[in-house]
């Protein structure tokens, strides 16, 4: 049960991402990509690092910038980068691909060991969303392309490197959010300057899209996500990443007026059973690897008490 209240408040990270497209749509200045990823990384971790009130030690400095750069500086500038480059539908499908990275570095570097089924899951949750997001018009771009299979790369590395690293003793997933935000914002601000100059005139409608992408879009979000990093594996917190792009497609539909076809329903379920099911699969084996640890445990133990028969 507690796993469970962990993966759904986990999960609501994701469904977080997915009002982006909608709220910057609708409420921000347009063609300002890299200025919104400022405005959302770096008020927000500023605030959570004072409201934790602490800050790096010693190594923790380089690695909250890894960490930082990875999960928010690297990934904010290349995701945009492939969504200028190519139709949103290519840019959503090659961001779903960033399980399928999550589970071949958890391997690698965590000793996750993951399932066919925890595969299948990641492969067939990416299929569905690219029923919801794809057209038939969808074209192709080489850069837009790297651009979207190295911003996928990016988050799924600093995914598993914040599982590798972990936090520092009495230091909380706060602080660890404020340190990776404020560091990712950080790492923007320049690029942002080179490509868009400076800082739009905001109106009204802006201040409040801004306001909802620092506080709740990124704060509370990445909060609930780099939590449940630290609670889950890296694995089982990647395959709720396709909630995003169907988040999206729903509120496309439900408040933008925007029509879902059959195929995009299929779609729909289609990935959203693959989440499922990918959460299951991952805690049916998170429990087998923890009977067989017991069951070490038990061998050793009365093999110790021959010994002391003996």
């Amino acid at each position: 049960m507690k796993r469970f209240a962990t993966v759904a408040l986990t999960a609501l990270a994701p469904v977080s991402w997915g009002s982006t497209y909608a709220v910057a749509s609708e409420l921000l200045p347009p063609d300002r990509p890299l200025f919104t990823g400022v405005m959302r990384a770096l008020p927000a971790g500023l605030l959570l690092t004072a409201l934790a009130r602490t800050l790096p030690r010693g190594a923790w400095w380089w690695k909250s910038a890894v960490l930082g750069t990875l999960n928010i500086g690297a990934f904010f500038p290349l995701l945009f980068l492939s969504a200028y480059r190519l139709p949103g539908g290519v840019a959503a499908v090659l961001g779903s691909a960033g399980p399928l990275f999550v589970v071949g570095l958890a391997a690698l570097l965590l000793g996750e060991r993951a399932s066919l089924r925890t595969v299948l899951a990641a492969v067939v949750g990416a299929f569905g969303v690219s029923m919801v997001v794809l057209t038939a018009e969808a074209a192709l771009d080489p850069v837009g392309i790297v651009a979207g299979m190295v911003s996928s790369a990016s988050m799924a590395s600093g995914t598993v490197m914040t599982k590798r690293w972990g936090r520092p003793a009495g230091v909380g997933p706060l602080a660890m959010t404020g340190w990776q935000l404020t560091a990712g914002g950080l790492v923007i601000i320049p690029v942002a300057v080179l490509v868009e100059g400076a800082p739009p005139a905001l109106d009204g409608s802006a201040l409040l899209g801004y306001g909802y992408m620092m506080l709740i879009n990124t704060g509370i979000a990445y909060w609930l996500w780099f939590r449940g990093i630290g609670q889950l594996s890296a694995t089982s917190v990647t395959l709720l990443g396709p909630l995003s792009p169907l988040t999206a497609a729903v509120i496309g539909w439900a408040a933008l007026g925007q029509a879902l076809t059959p195929v995009q329903l299929v779609g729909m379920a289609l990935a959203f059973g693959a989440t499922v099911a990918g959460q299951l699969a991952v805690a049916r084996g998170a429990q087998s690897f923890s009977s067989a640890e017991k069951n070490d445990r038990n061998i050793s133990m009365d093999l110790s008490n021959e010994r002391v028969g003996r």
